[in-house]
């Protein structure tokens, strides 16, 4: 396939591209600026110019392409600031729908990126909804109207991803940890420490989406669990360790927006994926890959 991706840069859309193209599939990647083109087209890509607004760029890029991938968020503020948050979700709604619109009657894939929910007292599953409710509820509502596309003839599904995806140490809620505790100081956590935290290697991650891409049927979501839940605490005592801080609860609102989802128990399972897809990861461990920290 000739697959049109976005979000192509960042710690799991690089994975994605490499796997793609190690695949045998041509991508052609979006890029906002010229760093992007450079880590594009290094990595084997053809690139397009334009960002997840530009609506025409990714309605034009979708209809050409034989699937598409959707990574595309601006991360910008949204620890810290609500409103910029609510932008990023805005702008990621919309084009969401022009990359969706654009294939409608085609028949053609299109895999976009979710978080794992969390189900109270219960690991959650492929089979429970997304979360109507909390700070990033605009984003669930995006991906189940893209799923929703499967009955205007558009093989659309979801990859939900662990609040951590990591690699070589970095990235995803434990990346945040890692990011406040060089800045404060403490290898901060909330709560009690005992809420668990889903995780995946990129890497693994990658391949599921090639595997989504390929072969999901239309309207289905898959979850890229390769650690079921660590506490936090253990997450943050790696930190702590490798950076030579101390480790202590810290307040939810250090964390802004967020705070109340760190400090929620989230467990995830994916057994219905490895099951169904035959994706088994085989990449360090969310523990293992923080232990590659330097302090």
């Amino acid at each position: 396939m000739q697959v049109f991706v976005t979000g192509g840069t960042g710690t799991i859309g690089s994975a994605v591209v490499a796997e793609l193209l190690d695949a045998g599939h041509g991508v052609l990647g979006l890029a906002r600026t010229e760093r992007s083109v450079q880590a594009l087209t290094a990595a084997g890509a053809a690139v397009v110019r334009g960002g997840i607004a530009d609506l025409d760029v990714l309605r034009t890029a979708a209809a050409e392409a034989d699937g598409v991938v959707d990574l595309a968020f601006d991360h910008g503020g949204e620890t810290t600031d609500a409103a910029a948050l609510d932008r990023s979700i805005a702008e990621e709604a919309a084009a969401m729908d022009a990359l969706g619109r654009a294939l409608v009657g085609s028949g053609r894939p299109i895999v976009t990126v979710s978080g794992t929910p969390w189900v109270p007292g219960r690991a959650s599953t492929e089979d429970d909804p997304l979360p109507t409710g909390g700070p990033v509820a605009g984003r669930a509502r995006s991906v189940t109207a893209l799923l929703a596309l499967a009955a205007r003839d558009v093989r659309s599904s979801a990859v939900r991803i662990p609040r951590t995806a990591h690699a070589d140490g970095k990235g995803g809620f434990a990346g945040l940890l890692t990011d406040h505790a060089r800045r404060t100081g403490v290898a901060g956590y909330p709560g009690d420490g005992a809420q668990r935290w889903p995780a995946v290697h990129a890497r693994d991650a990658a391949v599921l989406f090639r595997l989504a891409l390929e072969k999901a049927p239309a309207g289905t979501a898959w979850h890229a669990v390769g650690d079921e839940g660590d506490a936090v605490r253990d997450i943050a005592a790696v930190i702590g360790r490798r950076l030579g801080l101390p480790v202590a609860p810290v307040p939810e609102s250090d964390f802004g927006p967020f705070g109340p989802i760190f400090a929620m128990d989230q467990p995830s399972s994916s057994a219905r994926t490895r099951a169904e897809l035959g994706w088994e990861p085989t990449h360090p461990s969310l523990l293992e890959d923080l232990e590659l920290l330097e302090p």
